[in-house]
């Protein structure tokens, strides 16, 4: 072998075992010390948090914003995001550092890119909800009755986020898959608005758009997420980000388990934000507050495999073109628990 090649072989090497996507129980040791030691470079002055229009209680409550001035770190809010979708491609554009979706965004992004290691990584589990803050929805009058009548139909929904997934699943309970509905692919609002104005046939939606048309619209819900959106989604964040500055994450995370803490115990103080900041009628801001979830947890192995399953969902069903592996979005254990406090269980 050329010596004068092997400096070089070694720089390329260890680059790639830094970047790459490391399995959650399979990292040795001194590959973590490795890995730890980039997380001392390139310290942010700025923090970039992503935010969807459906609101965000962070932002609301202006909770990390004391802990990071204390730093010395500026909190940049980016968005309303009008879903999971436009968040992740902010996130890869690096406009975005860290930000809340469904499960089936970051499978999506992954999907798309296939043999490339993904910039989104996977941070903290949400706690899941009982699936009642989303549901698909059809007008009171419509002659659509049960889910195995959508074959055919027009139904709005937002692609690539969890709506697709509730949608997807519901099918296969009966029978049919997507590709026997008409999709009509929309933002969320634009969903909302499409199926109001019956240009859709069905539509797919979520808490807070949900709980209003529930008050507004006479409809009548085919099947809500009960037993089918489990995972309750995530945060995630991006890799070169979060390498370099596991100590800010960790004052995120562990500032935004504290407002989630609260809020479990006091559900009308959120509801209070919607009234105040989306204009919600109040009885719509307390059935939201009241089928929303709010701590965070901690990946494990069941969580991850999990994730794994919804993605395998989607290759087996043909949603995306390539079967890919979750792991690719899971850091190393090390770099885990210097990001995650120790308020998230």
């Amino acid at each position: 072998m050329n010596k004068s090649f092997q400096p070089q072989r070694r720089t390329v090497l260890k680059r790639i075992f830094q970047y790459s996507a490391l399995g959650l129980f399979t990292l040795l040791s001194p590959l973590a010390g490795s890995l730890m030691q980039t997380t001392q470079a390139v310290p942010a002055k700025v923090i970039n948090l992503a935010y969807q229009s459906s609101g965000d209680l962070v932002k609301s409550k202006k909770a990390v914003e004391p802990r990071f001035k204390a730093l010395g770190i500026t909190v940049n809010w980016v968005g309303p995001f009008a879903a999971g979708p436009q968040l992740i491609d902010a996130l890869n554009k690096g406009q975005v550092d860290i930000g809340n979706v469904g499960e089936t965004p970051p499978i999506f992004d992954q999907a798309a890119r296939p043999g490339i290691i993904p910039e989104v990584v996977y941070l903290t589990g949400r706690t899941p909800s009982d699936g009642t803050n989303q549901g698909i929805v059809v007008k009171a009058n419509s002659p659509i009755k049960k889910v195995a009548d959508l074959k055919g139909k027009k139904i709005a929904f937002q692609v690539g986020s969890n709506a697709q997934y509730l949608l997807a699943k519901a099918l296969k309970e009966v029978g049919l898959k997507v590709s026997d509905i008409q999709v009509v692919a929309l933002t969320p609002p634009q969903a909302r608005d499409a199926f109001i104005q019956n240009k859709a046939d069905a539509w797919v939606g979520s808490d807070p758009l949900l709980a209003a048309v529930e008050k507004d619209t006479p409809i009548r819900i085919l099947r809500n997420a009960a037993r089918i959106n489990t995972l309750g989604g995530f945060y995630i964040g991006r890799r070169g980000f979060i390498t370099q500055n596991p100590q800010l994450v960790r004052v995120f995370l562990e500032e935004a388990q504290k407002v989630g803490e609260q809020a479990e115990k006091n559900p009308s103080d959120y509801a209070k934000i919607l009234v105040d900041e989306q204009k919600l009628d109040p009885s719509v801001a307390q059935k939201v507050a009241s089928r929303r979830t709010y701590k965070l947890r901690r990946l494990t192995p069941a969580i991850i495999a999990e994730q794994q399953s919804v993605a395998d969902f989607y290759f087996q069903e043909k949603i995306i073109p390539v079967k890919i592996d979750i792991k690719q979005g899971i850091l190393a254990p090390l770099l885990y628990q210097a990001i995650i406090p120790e308020n998230i269980k």
